[in-house]
């Protein structure tokens, strides 16, 4: 049944107009703090390696996974090829040709396509939550150790050393384990793609 165009909830002003509002305005706050304390700053740093950090987690790691998990390998590792491939033509403007670069882009894309397929064959379509966590964790352990592997084959690495393998692999196994919650919570209102289709 359509909603007539006179009903209008709380709800709808809430989560459809005031809190899409707030969270723009918060993510333009958080990119202007750089402003506020100055580039020089120490804490200049380590904000912009944050809010890098979380730009890469979310779309070379979390959408591939949840596509993965919510869906098919197919959908998984599309996804995972094309936010890949976004997110390296984000950076190959930075490289400006360097040499080895080309192999630090590719990691990105096949990176993102490994974790969105290997989460999606290995969850099965399942909407048990157990099995998104594991095979949301393996995926983005083994995408990481990959990805910190196809660096280390390029001369325009700086990512080296065990705190480089610990930055590369410890973000992606946090979203290995927070993408499966948000994928449950899919699930719950029938977002997910599932085999039980007669009940």
């Amino acid at each position: 049944m359509a909603l007539s165009w006179r009903k209008w909830t709380k709800n709808d002003v809430l989560f459809g107009i005031i809190v899409p509002i707030i969270v723009v305005l918060l993510i333009v706050g958080i990119s202007q703090i750089t402003l506020l304390i100055g580039y020089t700053s120490e804490s200049a740093g380590i904000l912009i390696g944050i809010t890098m950090e979380i730009l890469e987690l979310t779309i070379i790691v979390a959408v591939p996974l949840m596509l993965g998990l919510l869906w098919n390998q197919w959908a998984g590792g599309a996804s995972g090829f094309i936010m890949g491939t976004f997110y390296a033509l984000y950076w190959s403007n930075a490289f400006e040709g360097a040499h080895g670069s080309g192999t630090v882009l590719l990691g990105y894309v096949l990176s993102a396509m490994l974790i969105g397929y290997m989460a999606g064959a290995l969850n099965k379509r399942s909407d048990d939550f157990r099995r998104m966590l594991i095979s949301g964790v393996i995926a983005t352990t083994i995408g990481g150790v990959m990805l910190f592997g196809i660096f280390q084959l390029s001369t325009a690495n700086v990512v080296t050393g065990s705190d480089g393998f610990i930055l590369t692999l410890l973000p992606r196994i946090a979203a290995g384990a927070i993408i499966p919650v948000l994928a449950k919570v899919f699930f719950w209102y029938g977002m997910g793609v599932n085999k039980k289709t007669n009940q």
